[in-house]
């Protein structure tokens, strides 16, 4: 009889201990260390095969021969854009977001959209019935597309599945409700996570079919589950969005056959997800005429410019300590911005409370927002209006200056594009493009405290 013995395991990074512990010391997080039971079995290594049962053999890299890379292009150009330029076969993409914000309608939908094109699609769902899919996807208009609904959570089933039907496409939904009879740990566990997601990648990359796999999120934000899920895949996208609004965010934070940080807009429909094609205008469509403490930015997520209005409120605080508070932005560069404003600028804003946001739910990250960040906080510390036909792109340096970003001659053309008259950028940035629209007037500054004075005055 093998021996088992018991081990301890946190659910957030997979640190293994040997007695329980209220708070990992790998990853800091409390209660996360959950009794796991191993069988020391001995198990034979299996080397990878494809699914006719050939072996993979070593060879010189002389010998390796080399195809062009070729994309599968979906009906949504917005995630077309986000892979990369399309789908490509083998891969393996990982697809993550908070509970019932669309990731099983997208994937849903593409799936409909692959089989109608030609493609032969299984669609493994480990969380709903075949009838429960069928009647979704009659609602998005897939409902004829010829894909197969398999219904199972039992991984060798599943491979079986593969090998008899020698699919193009598969789905995953998800992998944390997917089980390996072989091991004793609980379904959703690291243990568990780890072992199917490294079944899947062998079967994309034997195979060249593949594989989409939909993942769950923590309370943080993360998906679920050992760090190392995401290094093992070749995509990982983020699904975003407010459950309060139909609008939804695909971000790529990591592709090996494209750029990071893209971003795709999807706007959420009874017919399913349809995509934003100019999602500057959604971001600026409410912005209020003559409203103080509104800057507009033109940012750029990953080959895309878009441009996003910056609101501040900075008003008396009715405490001893000034209260900063950020929405879409990150707090340490709001603290940042505003103490330069106080020492470069001579604004009096540490007895000012201070409240900014990134209006249309987007995440904005990249150092070029500073400059509109700090003219949003100026104009409405001052009271003063800032011309609706102006936007600002700009790194702020703790000196005060203004340094210069990438991609400016692309910001400069979305601007003019959505009807700007004036955008201020880097001095520095003012030379080494051409093509630029002649209805559009750049204004180069080198300080924060020039631009302010150019804008107000």
């Amino acid at each position: 009889m093998a021996k088992s013995k018991t081990q301890y395991v946190c659910q957030n990074c997979g640190y293994i201990s040997a007695s329980y512990l209220g708070r990992c010391p790998n990853c800091g997080a409390w209660n996360t260390l959950v009794e796991e039971t191993i069988t020391a079995a001995k198990v034979a290594a299996t080397p990878r095969t494809t699914t006719a049962g050939a072996k993979v053999q070593p060879q010189k890299l002389t010998d390796v021969t080399i195809t062009k890379e070729t994309r599968v292009k979906t009906k949504l150009n917005e995630l077309n854009r986000v892979l990369g330029g399309g789908v490509v076969p083998g891969s393996l993409i990982l697809i993550g977001g908070d509970p019932g914000i669309g990731k099983s309608t997208l994937l849903l939908q593409v799936s409909g959209q692959l089989a109608q094109t030609g493609g032969k699609v299984l669609y493994v769902s480990g969380e709903e019935s075949a009838s429960q899919i069928k009647m979704r996807a009659g609602r998005l208009h897939v409902g004829d597309s010829g894909m197969y609904l398999y219904p199972e959570t039992d991984m060798p089933s599943i491979q079986q599945a593969i090998d008899d039907l020698t699919p193009d496409y598969v789905i995953i939904d998800s992998v944390q409700t997917m089980n390996v009879p072989d091991m004793n740990s609980a379904v959703g566990s690291v243990a568990q996570i780890r072992e199917v997601t490294a079944e899947l990648m062998r079967i994309a990359k034997s195979n060249q079919i593949t594989i989409f796999i939909v993942g769950h999120v923590t309370k943080d934000g993360a998906i679920a589950g050992p760090k190392i899920l995401e290094h093992m895949v070749d995509t990982v996208l983020y699904f975003e969005g407010d459950m309060h609004h139909t609008y939804r965010i695909l971000r790529s934070v990591k592709n090996r056959f494209g750029s990071t940080n893209e971003i795709g807009i999807f706007e959420m429909h009874q017919a399913g997800l349809e995509e934003v094609a100019n999602p500057s205008e959604i971001f600026l469509e409410e912005r209020l005429a003559g409203a103080t403490g509104s800057a507009v930015v033109v940012s750029m997520e990953g080959t895309r410019p878009i441009l996003v209005e910056i609101q501040a409120l900075i008003s008396p605080t009715m405490y001893g300590n000034a209260k900063r508070t950020s929405s879409g932005l990150d707090h340490n560069r709001v603290s940042l911005i505003m103490a330069v404003l106080e020492k470069r600028a001579s604004l009096m804003l540490q007895n000012q409370d201070a409240y900014l946001k990134a209006t249309g739910g987007v995440k904005l990250d990249e150092p070029a927002i500073d400059l509109a960040m700090a003219v949003a906080i100026a104009s409405s510390y001052r009271d003063q209006e800032i011309s609706p036909t102006d936007s600002f792109v700009g790194e702020i340096g703790l000196t005060g200056e203004v340094r210069r970003v990438n991609r400016i001659e692309d910001r400069i053309k979305e601007a003019a594009k959505l009807g700007f008259k004036r955008i201020f950028v880097p001095k520095n940035n003012l030379h080494g493009y051409d093509d630029i629209p002649k209805d559009i007037q750049v204004i180069g500054v080198t300080s924060v405290a020039e631009a302010l004075h150019k804008v107000f005055n």
